[in-house]
C-alpha cells in the first residue's frame, strides 16, 4: 500500500478551507490534517464547531493551537501601549496576527511530520490552494 503524503491545512472552517479539505483529499490524494491557530478571536463553542466541520469533511485529524498568550505577550501589549494604528485609523493587529498563526501552523506541521502546508484564501484575490 502506498503511503499518502501528509499535508497540514490551516483551517478556519470557512468556504475556502472547507473546499481545500475536499480538494486535497479527493482530487490530489493527500492525507489532510487540519489546524486552527487561535489568537483569541474564537469562543470554545466556535472552536468545537470548526473541529467538527473538519472531521465531517474528512480530515484525518484536527488541532486547535492556542497562541493567545504568546500573541498578547509578544505583540498586542506593545501595540496597545504604543497606540499603533494603520493610517491613523485602526489597529494593525491583523497583520501581526498572521505571523503568529503561521509560526504555530509550521511548528505543528513539523510535530506531526507533514510533507506540506496549505491554506485556502480568496480574500486577497488569490483563488488557489497555496503550499
Amino acid at each position: 500500500m502506498e503511503n499518502k503524503k501528509k499535508v497540514l491545512l490551516a483551517f478556519s472552517g470557512g468556504l475556502d478551507t472547507s473546499f481545500a479539505v475536499k480538494y486535497l483529499t479527493e482530487d490530489l490524494g493527500y492525507e489532510v490534517h487540519t489546524a486552527i491557530a487561535n489568537t483569541g478571536g474564537f469562543s470554545e463553542e466556535e472552536l468545537a464547531v470548526i473541529a467538527d466541520k473538519a472531521n465531517r469533511l474528512g480530515a484525518a485529524s484536527h488541532a486547535t493551537l492556542d497562541v493567545t498568550d504568546d500573541y498578547y505577550n509578544r505583540s498586542i501589549r506593545f501595540m496597545i501601549a504604543g497606540n499603533v494604528l494603520r493610517n491613523g485609523t485602526y489597529p494593525i493587529s491583523v497583520s501581526s496576527e498572521r505571523i503568529f498563526q503561521a509560526l504555530a501552523i509550521i511548528d505543528y506541521a513539523k510535530k506531526i511530520g507533514a510533507d506540506a502546508v496549505a491554506h485556502g484564501s480568496t480574500g486577497a484575490g488569490n483563488d488557489q490552494v497555496r503550499f
